[in-house]
């Protein structure tokens, strides 16, 4: 499957600077979108329409996410702090001040905690730290963690990224020396790491049950783990710095962005940044597909919860979001390998696939 020149992304211009986050709520009528101009934005999915903006942060914006419900939203900034907002009218409901600029926000599957991952900065140590959130008054919150998990190494392994597991069970982390951790979010015990990658972890994204995630790194590499057994189950090489991966729902798909940083572009091959969007098959690892369009880095990936779309945030400072044609829903990855594969067999031995009539 090649990408197909029929598809027409909806161009989202409402950002001045770069991407950093994007996310669909769970109904995915509405995508959530951060960058580093300060802006949180809202927007219809269907036809990239700007509902409204969030103002408060004065910073950039890293992480956004959105309540089951949508009845509230969470930002975590370069500003030292993280706000929750009323997702309907985008009133400040609680503000969470750090020492440290915030990276990283996720609410737990069940929207009972959330957590933010401070950065290794400021003379602070990394660090996730886990709230209670009082859902029968949004706006009275406690500005102290229920659990603090702290990065035990140096700079150099700092914590990047991170994401809830199933159930609320675990917090995974991905660290700037490539490798990834998994903690009890209950004890803040160590329970796993591994070193996954040779370079920066960029990003970490759960599969829709959350048992199981890909990451990305710069070192040009994506990998595909197993909560339970932190095992490697697949890998997706990639010829350019992966700055973020999704796990599509309904197909076995990983999708894949990045690309040169500006200052490295004119030393690679041509002069390409490969600012493009990959599709892996999840299974086979095969690169089956790519979608160019961005004038920049790829920065963020996020898709729709019934697989028909996804959305990718660029360096360039602009969303694209891709609507996916009826080719890509019906393509059939697995009959069109076995096809190829038989076609193989029967041109290494013509006898062999012979049909009695």
């Amino acid at each position: 499957m090649s990408s197909n020149k029929s598809m027409r992304p909806i161009l989202l211009t409402g950002h001045e600077r770069p991407l950093t986050q994007v996310k669909y709520n769970r109904e995915g009528d509405l995508i959530f979108s951060v960058a580093k101009d300060q802006h949180v934005c809202v927007w219809y999915s269907s036809n990239g329409e700007r509902l409204g903006t969030y103002d408060g942060h004065k910073g950039t914006v890293w992480s956004v996410d959105v309540s089951l419900e949508t009845e509230f939203v969470v930002t975590a900034s370069a500003d030292f702090s993280g706000i929750l907002w009323n997702a309907e009218n985008g009133k400040i409901l609680y503000t969470w001040n750090f020492n440290s600029p915030a990276k990283r926000c996720e609410l737990s599957p069940d929207n009972k905690f959330l957590f933010f991952l401070t950065d290794q900065a400021m003379g602070q140590v990394g660090t996730v730290k886990i709230f209670q959130l009082n859902t029968s008054d949004l706006s009275k919150q406690s500005d102290e963690p229920v659990l603090e998990i702290l990065n035990k190494g140096d700079a150099s392994i700092k914590p990047t990224v991170a994401a809830w597991s199933y159930g609320g069970k675990y917090i995974i982390t991905g660290h700037a020396d490539g490798s990834i951790t998994k903690y009890d979010a209950t004890t803040g015990e160590e329970l796993n790491r591994v070193k996954a990658f040779k370079e920066t972890v960029t990003d970490i994204q759960t599969s829709s049950d959350k048992t199981y995630f890909v990451a990305s790194s710069k070192d040009q590499t994506s990998r595909l783990y197993d909560i339970d057994t932190f095992e490697l189950l697949k890998e997706y090489l990639s010829d350019a710095p992966v700055n973020s991966a999704c796990i599509t729902p309904v197909k076995d798909f990983v999708l894949l962005g990045g690309g040169q940083d500006a200052k490295n572009v004119t030393t690679t091959a041509g002069g390409e940044g490969r600012f493009d969007c990959k599709i892996f098959h999840k299974i086979f690892e095969d690169q089956i597909g790519r979608i160019k369009g961005h004038f920049g880095p790829i920065n963020c990936l996020s898709t729709h919860p019934d697989g028909h779309s996804f959305v990718s945030g660029g360096e360039d400072g602009f969303m694209r979001l891709h609507h996916l044609p009826k080719s890509y829903l019906d393509f059939q990855y697995e009959v069109e390998k076995t096809a190829e594969a038989l076609q193989h067999q029967n041109n290494e031995n013509p006898d062999a696939l012979k049909v009695d009539a």
